[in-house]
């Protein structure tokens, strides 16, 4: 599925009652140290503290009344478990998440406060992945994935919206990679406005899948990270599709 600017502005509308619309302000020392006009956009603010509110909220709402009775299964070892948990006790769909074994424990506390049921499994994203797809088909649960899926990348999209409208002479926007997700959204509906604006990915040294895919591979792999929301291994299938036609670099 191709995602349009106009599924990013759909989501807009759908999230927007429950979403907040974070400020956009110049940072001048930041702009002081690039030699540019810099501003952050800062999904902080936002109720779980980041931007995975959107996608999360946009992937919940349209799931059919029987899905939402069934309960769906989100994993992930911190902001998007938050928020599918935080959005899912909302909207009263039972919710389960798996993080991985060595999740900090203000992780497991926040998103229990959710009501959501927590499960530690694997010493990895990838093994408690592996582990979130078993009990999904075994207990027809419905697996929200973190980045690849179309609503969850049109929801994250909605962040470009707000900064454009906020600041249209934006020339450039850099945003950081995990599973690609953010990325995805923001130049969709970034490109789709203003064709010539640049879209630049940031990885953390350890965790460069994106940029391998794009470059060829670095041969690096792991470590531990203060980024450690975007310690991914590799992109999505759908979010690198996206990436190749629409990011400028990485």
């Amino acid at each position: 599925m191709t995602i349009s600017l106009k599924d990013i502005q759909q989501a807009a509308k759908r999230i927007e009652s429950a979403i907040i619309n974070t400020r956009f302000e110049k940072s001048q020392t930041l702009s002081i140290i690039a030699s540019t006009e810099l501003f952050l956009k800062f999904e902080n603010l936002q109720f779980t503290s980041s931007f995975k509110d959107r996608g999360a909220l946009n992937k919940l709402l349209q799931l059919s009344e029987q899905d939402k009775k069934s309960g769906v299964l989100a994993m992930s070892a911190g902001n998007h478990a938050k928020a599918v948990a935080y959005h899912s006790q909302r909207l009263g769909i039972p919710a389960t998440i798996v993080m991985p074994a060595a999740t900090p424990n203000v992780k497991v506390v926040d998103t229990q406060n959710f009501q959501a049921k927590v499960i530690l499994e694997g010493n990895t994203l990838e093994e408690a992945a592996q582990h979130a797809h078993k009990i999904a088909e075994a207990e027809g649960l419905i697996f929200v994935h973190p980045f690849n899926d179309e609503h969850i990348i049109a929801g994250q999209g909605t962040v470009a919206l707000e900064m454009l409208a906020a600041e249209p002479d934006l020339d450039c926007i850099v945003a950081p990679i995990g599973g690609g997700g953010l990325i995805a959204g923001v130049a969709t509906a970034a490109k789709s406005i203003k064709p010539d604006i640049k879209i630049i990915g940031v990885q953390v040294a350890g965790y460069p899948g994106t940029y391998d895919a794009i470059y060829g591979d670095s041969g690096i792999q792991g470590g531990s990270t203060i980024a450690e929301g975007i310690a991914v291994k590799a992109p999505g299938k759908l979010t690198m599709e996206v990436i190749d036609r629409l990011v400028d670099d990485v």
